[in-house]
C-alpha cells in the first residue's frame, strides 16, 4: 500500500501523560519537564527573549506537539517586544490535534484558544505570523524563500531519525539564517556540531537540561 504524501504521526503515552513516537521510539519532550527544556535549550539556547525584535523570525525543524511554538509566544508577550514575531515549523509527521492537546494539558495556562489554527498549519494574528510546512525538510527546507534568526533543531534523536540531520540539511538551514542568526539543539554529536561548522555556524557545547550534559548552540 503506497504511503499518504503527508502521514500523521504515531504517538503513544509514557507515564499517561507523555506522548512517544512509536515510529522513532523517542518522547517529543524530556520526561523530566518538557517546558523548562524548551526554555533552557531552545530558548535560551538562542539567547531569547533577549534578542526579540519586530520581525523576528524563529524557524524549527519539528514542531511536535507546538511546544516550542508556545513557550516562544509566552516569552514574545512576557518580554512586551512591539510588532510582529514570525515563526516557521517544518514537520512531516504532523500529530494529530487532539493528541497534541492531550501532551499540552501537562502545561497549564501555555495553550490559548486564539492560537488554535497553528494546528491546523497556519495562524495570523496582528502581532503574530506562524506556519507549519508540512512534507520532508529535505525538499521544503531548500525550497524556503526566507531567512530565520533563530533555528530550534528539535527533530528525534539523530542516531534514531538521522534524515533530519543530515549534513545536507544543516547546510540548508545554514543558508537560511540570518547573518547573525543562531541555532540550538539538545543534541551534542559530534557529527551535528561538524555539521553545523560546514554550514558556516561557530559552534560551542554548552550544558544541556536535566540530565543531559551536553547541548549544542551556534551563530553564523
Amino acid at each position: 500500500m503506497a504511503e499518504i504524501e503527508h502521514p500523521t504521526a504515531n504517538v503513544t503515552w509514557r507515564d499517561g501523560d507523555v506522548p512517544v513516537s512509536t515510529r522513532f521510539d523517542d518522547p517529543y519532550y524530556s520526561l523530566e519537564n518538557g517546558l523548562a527544556e524548551t526554555e533552557h535549550t531552545f530558548l535560551s539556547g538562542n539567547d531569547l527573549p533577549a534578542r526579540f525584535r519586530d520581525g523576528f523570525h524563529v524557524a524549527e525543524l519539528g514542531f511536535g506537539t507546538g511546544l516550542n511554538f508556545l513557550a516562544t509566544v509566552r516569552a514574545w508577550r512576557e518580554a512586551g517586544t512591539p510588532g510582529t514575531l514570525h515563526y516557521t515549523s517544518f514537520e512531516l509527521y504532523p500529530m494529530d490535534p487532539s493528541d497534541a492537546e492531550r501532551a499540552l494539558d501537562a502545561f497549564p495556562g501555555l495553550f490559548e484558544k486564539d492560537l488554535a489554527p497553528m494546528w491546523e498549519g497556519e495562524l495570523s494574528l496582528p502581532w503574530l505570523e506562524a506556519r507549519v510546512v508540512t512534507g520532508d525538510a529535505r525538499k521544503t527546507l531548500p525550497a524556503w524563500s526566507q531567512k530565520a534568526d533563530a533555528w530550534f533543531l528539535d527533530g528525534f534523536s539523530p542516531a534514531k531519525n538521522p534524515e533530519l540531520w543530515e549534513p545536507a540539511l544543516m547546510a540548508a538551514v545554514g543558508a537560511h539564517t540570518a547573518p547573525g542568526g543562531t541555532c540550538a539543539t539538545y543534541s551534542a554529536a559530534g557529527a551535528i556540531r561538524r555539521s553545523l561548522e560546514d554550514a558556516s555556524f561557530s559552534v560551542e557545547r554548552v550544558p544541556g537540561y536535566g540530565r543531559k550534559r551536553h547541548m549544542t548552540r551556534g551563530q553564523r
